[in-house]
């Protein structure tokens, strides 16, 4: 039985049987903890979606179905001996002990992140943090990367990587946190972690077929999707970075303020810079800037002021930008820009941190967790702790994610590369059976063509028509509604938006 009362405010009253201390937990804090939760658990799929909508069509449904596989997967790791790997209050500097298998014990004792809240709810809402972190590292797989290998690579990631990393970052007898690291929300354990392994995924599989061709230079096949994604993914940072301060106080709210902030800031930025070159005002490069904006004010959302977060979003607006051309100046495949985004946003927030974290808004929670500050605060060697943080989690996470891929690599049946005739096919028909859209498309200038006797040549996603040019930038061709033929003579009406090569004559390149 559980000892705990309730006192005339309903406040949660637990007795510590060893030293006879009270400890009293608000209403109030576990409520928004565990809203906080639930604002964190609608980023996951949000991820899928903003992955999905990026994609070529026939790769979209994998994403989606990988956002939700690695929650599952997690959700398990976690209660096996995740939590206790990574917040055992027995831990050494780099990674915890078993204390907290199958979370026992794991239920009204003070958390080790903060004793406003008990255990239980602290392992919830961190669980959240381990669940969104390793789908937006395998973004890194689109269009070219199996789905069954890639379910055991997340339960072994976890547990090699981001457990270690959240340690010493999140737990008090971690190094990082010792050394005085400022991390409130997870610039190194999350971003830099999952932008890294995503470089490092991109490396071992190679590039896709036709990459540096025309066939690549698609633009996103669903940009409601991207949007959709990024709305859910700056709903619920409210609660990854607001959440953070463990308790509904000031310093929650003002962690929102700069999530908001940072987030529009580098909406807006990064979308200014694609104006220059095409003179459009486009809804990709608005959400790409306000994910950067938001990744890089994760790290200092507890420790800067207002005016700091609009520097914060030009700066991810601007660097996560200029960053998209990595992959082409190293010759790397990283067609989703995790490690642009990710990890390059990622080390900009702890860098800012260092210089701009201030002792005075780490105080809206009371004092409970009080810091020196950063370079306004003249405290200057904090920009030192920072660098030495996200150099450590960045070289920590690519040497062990490129081991565990090439471990992987020569057992049989866990290679994560597709084959060639799959990405053809697509990963969703290929991998799963099923696909994002339930019907099939053609192309206007396509059907032009073969009623005027020209050549038409399928390749992938993108088609060539002899003397018709392909749509500016690769862009899926414009959509009809029109009606088909069964084989026994019965048409039926639909959409048409996805060319599917089923005929015979009609070969793929």
């Amino acid at each position: 039985m559980v000892n705990i009362t309730y006192d005339s405010s309903g406040s949660i009253q637990w007795v510590d049987p060893d030293d006879g201390k009270l400890w009293v937990y608000n209403p109030g804090d576990i409520a928004w903890v565990l809203a906080s939760t639930a604002l964190v658990w609608i980023m996951i799929p949000g991820v899928g979606f903003f992955y999905s909508g990026l994609l070529r069509r026939k790769n979209a449904l994998s994403m989606i179905w990988a956002s939700m596989m690695t929650l599952a997967v997690v959700s398990f790791q976690w209660f096996f001996w995740g939590f206790s790997l990574a917040f055992s209050d027995k831990a050494n500097a780099y990674i915890g002990d078993l204390r907290y298998f199958g979370l026992k014990g794991v239920l009204e004792k003070p958390s080790i992140g903060s004793s406003r809240v008990p255990s239980i709810v602290f392992c919830v809402f961190q669980l959240m943090f381990a669940a969104i972190t390793p789908i937006l590292a395998i973004g890194a797989i689109a269009e070219r990367g199996r789905l069954g290998p890639i379910m055991v690579f997340v339960f072994i990631w976890s547990t090699i990587v981001y457990d270690p990393i959240a340690c010493w970052t999140w737990n008090s007898n971690g190094w990082s946190y010792k050394l005085g690291g400022l991390d409130f929300a997870g610039g190194t354990p999350v971003h830099i972690s999952s932008g890294t392994a995503a470089l490092a995924i991109s490396i071992y599989l190679g590039k896709r077929r036709g990459y540096g061709t025309e066939r690549l230079a698609y633009k996103p096949h669903n940009t409601t999707y991207v949007v959709l994604g990024t709305v859910f993914l700056w709903f619920g940072w409210f609660g990854f970075n607001g959440g953070s301060a463990l308790a509904a106080n000031l310093r929650a709210v003002q962690a929102c303020i700069v999530t908001n902030l940072a987030a529009s800031v580098g909406g807006l930025t990064w979308m200014l810079w694609d104006y220059r070159l095409e003179r459009k005002w486009s809804a990709v490069g608005f959400c790409s800037g306000a994910i950067a904006g938001l990744v890089a004010i994760t790290p200092a959302s507890g420790f800067v002021g207002s005016p700091a977060a609009v520097l914060f979003g030009v700066m991810a607006g601007t660097l996560c930008n200029f960053a998209t051309q990595l992959k082409f100046i190293f010759g790397y495949d990283d067609c989703l820009d995790i490690f642009a985004s990710h990890a390059i946003g990622g080390v900009i927030g702890n860098i800012l941190t260092g210089l701009f974290a201030q002792a005075s808004v780490a105080g809206f929670d009371g004092g409970l967790a009080p810091i020196d500050g950063g370079w306004l605060d003249h405290h200057y060697v904090q920009l030192g702790y920072q660098i030495a943080d996200s150099v450590a989690g960045m070289s920590y996470s690519f040497v062990m994610t490129t081991i565990i891929l090439w471990l992987l690599h020569f057992i049989p049946g866990m290679r994560l590369r597709a084959s060639e005739e799959a990405e053809i096919l697509g990963i969703d028909d290929a991998e799963m059976g099923e696909f994002a859209y339930d019907y099939v498309g053609i192309d206007l200038a396509a059907a032009a063509a073969s009623h005027s006797g020209a050549a038409h040549e399928y390749r992938d996603d993108v088609h060539s028509h002899g003397d018709v040019p392909l749509p500016a930038g690769g862009r899926e061709p414009r959509h009809v509604h029109t009606k088909a033929l069964h084989h026994d003579g019965s048409s039926v009406e639909g959409s048409v938006v996805e060319k599917r090569e089923v005929d015979a004559g009609v070969a793929h390149a």
